[in-house]
C-alpha cells in the first residue's frame, strides 16, 4: 500500500481576515487507522527523567508544556498539534536522495509532540527537533504494519507572529522562515535558495556525495531530492492544488476558508481510498497574545463527513475521553518484539458512532443528507460561539474545561437525527 500525500497549510496577515494566524492540515493515513485527538497538561519532571516515544526513549525536560494532538492511536508522538503558547506543527513524509529505511530512531510525528511539549515559540521548534534529530536520528516503520514505510519528515510551524518550514534528510535539515502570507507543504521538498537555518554540514555533505558542486547558487530542494519524479506522484500536483486554494481566498482567509480547503475532494486534497484523510485540524491564532488561540479538532476520518471541534487552552482542563483510543500498556504489540504481529481494536468512542454514521450516509440518501447538514449547522454554530472568545478573551476559563467534549457530545446528538 502506496500513500498519495498529506498537507499542511499557514496563512499569516495579510493573507488572512482580522489579525490572526490559520494553521490547518490533513493527516492522510491507512484507511483502517484510527485517529484520536488528545490532551496531555503541562508537567514537571525530576533529573535523569527519561520519555519512552514510539520505539525509542531520549531525556526529558524538566518542564514539559500542555499539548493537544491528533494522533494514530497506536504510537506515541502525532501526525499535527498545538501548545499552551499557541505553537502549531504539523509534519510530512518526505523522501529524497538519502535512504529512509535506517534502524529504529525517532518517529518524525515524536518530533511533531517533542516540538509541542519543549518550544514556546516556532523558531524555538525548529531548534528543538534539529536538535533531537542530530543527536537520536529518525527511522522506524511508520505504519502499524510490517511492511516497510518509512519517510524523513518536513514540518510546518508556526505560533504567534510567524511560521517556519523545516525540511530534513537524515540528520541533515533546512529551515525557512515565513513572516508573512501564506505556505503550504506536500509530500516533496519545497526549500529552495532561501535558506535560514541549517545543519552546519548540509552543505559538504551533499557535495562529498556529488549532488552539489560547491559553486553554483544552493537550492535545498533541486540538491536533496530525487533527480527522477518524485515518490508520490501527486504531491507535485497537491502542492499546486492547495496553493491556488489558499491564493483565491488571499487576504480573507479565514477558519471556514482553511476547513474548506481541507475539505475539497477534487484537488485531492480531502483524500479517499486506501490512504484517506484520517483526521484534521484547523488552528486560529490571534497575534495579540492576550486573545486565546482555538484548535478544531474532527477526530474523525473525512473532513467533508466531520465536524470540526473547538479545544481552548485553560487551567484544570479534563480529559478526552470521547476521542482517547483504549490504551494496552506492555502488552501492545506495538511495543513487543518482533512488533506488529496483531492489531487490537483502537476505536474510540467518537470514532465508533462515527463509522455508523458514515455508513448510513453512504447508504441513506435522505436521513444522511439530514445529518450531513445538522454538522454543518452545528459547526457553524461553534465557529460563532467561539469568535466571542478570539475578540474579546475568556472571561470565564471554568466554563471550557470540557468544552471539546461537550462539542463531541453534541455531534453525537446530531448523528441520532432520524
Amino acid at each position: 500500500m502506496r500513500p498519495s500525500s498529506c498537507d499542511t497549510f499557514v496563512a499569516l496577515p495579510p493573507s488572512t481576515e482580522g489579525q490572526r494566524i490559520i494553521f490547518g492540515k490533513n493527516s492522510d493515513r491507512p484507511c483502517d487507522e484510527v485517529q484520536e485527538v488528545v490532551y496531555f497538561p503541562a508537567t514537571d519532571y525530576g533529573a535523569g527523567e527519561k520519555v519512552e516515544c514510539t520505539y525509542i526513549e531520549v531525556e526529558q525536560v524538566a518542564h514539559t508544556y500542555a499539548v493537544v494532538l491528533s494522533r494514530p492511536a497506536w504510537l506515541w508522538g502525532a501526525e499535527m498539534g498545538a501548545n499552551e503558547h499557541q505553537v502549531c506543527i504539523g509534519n510530512e513524509a518526505v523522501w529524497g536522495r538519502q535512504s529512509a529505511d535506517g534502524e529504529e530512531a525517532l518517529l518524525g510525528m515524536d518530533l511533531v509532540r517533542l516540538g509541542l511539549e519543549r518550544a514556546d515559540t516556532a523558531e524555538k521548534a525548529v531548534t528543538v527537533i534539529t536538535e533531537l534529530l542530530e543527536k537520536y536520528g529518525q527511522g522506524g516503520l511508520c505504519m502499524e504494519d510490517e511492511c516497510s514505510f518509512t519517510y524523513h519528515n518536513s514540518f510546518l510551524i508556526s505560533d504567534r507572529k510567524e511560521a517556519w518550514l523545516l525540511e530534513t534528510s537524515g540528520k541533515y535539515w533546512a529551515a525557512e522562515r515565513v513572516e508573512g502570507g501564506y505556505r503550504n507543504i506536500s509530500n516533496q521538498y519545497g526549500i529552495t535558495t532561501k535558506i535560514d537555518k541549517e545543519h552546519p554540514e548540509m552543505r559538504t555533505y551533499a557535495q562529498s556525495k556529488g549532488w552539489w558542486d560547491g559553486k553554483t547558487e544552493f537550492n535545498f530542494a533541486t540538491v536533496y531530492s530525487f533527480m527522477t519524479t518524485a515518490r508520490i506522484e501527486a504531491s507535485g500536483s497537491r502542492y499546486c492544488e492547495g496553493k491556488k486554494l489558499l491564493e483565491k481566498s488571499n487576504g480573507h482567509i479565514t477558519a471556514e476558508a482553511m476547513m474548506d480547503i481541507l475539505r475539497d475532494k477534487d484537488s485531492g486534497i480531502n483524500m479517499e481510498g486506501m490512504f484517506m484523510t484520517t483526521g484534521s485540524m484547523v488552528s486560529v491564532i490571534p497575534t495579540d497574545p492576550d486573545l486565546p488561540g482555538v484548535h478544531y479538532f474532527t477526530a474523525t476520518p473525512d473532513p467533508e463527513r466531520s465536524v470540526f471541534k473547538p479545544f481552548i487552552f485553560v487551567k484544570n482542563l479534563h480529559p478526552l475521553k470521547e476521542t482517547s483510543s483504549p490504551s494496552y500498556g506492555l502488552d501492545d504489540p506495538v511495543k513487543k518484539k518482533p512488533r506488529f504481529q496483531s492489531k487490537p481494536d483502537r476505536k474510540h468512542e467518537l470514532f465508533v458512532k462515527h463509522e455508523l454514521v458514515a455508513a448510513i450516509i453512504e447508504s441513506h440518501k435522505d436521513r444522511g443528507k439530514k445529518i450531513t447538514e445538522g454538522m454543518r449547522q452545528l459547526e457553524e454554530e461553534m465557529i460563532k460561539e467561539m469568535e466571542e472568545h478570539l475578540l474579546h478573551g475568556v472571561e470565564s476559563p471554568d466554563f471550557l474545561v470540557n468544552l471539546f467534549s461537550s462539542s463531541v457530545q453534541r455531534e453525537l446528538s446530531v448523528y441520532s437525527q432520524k
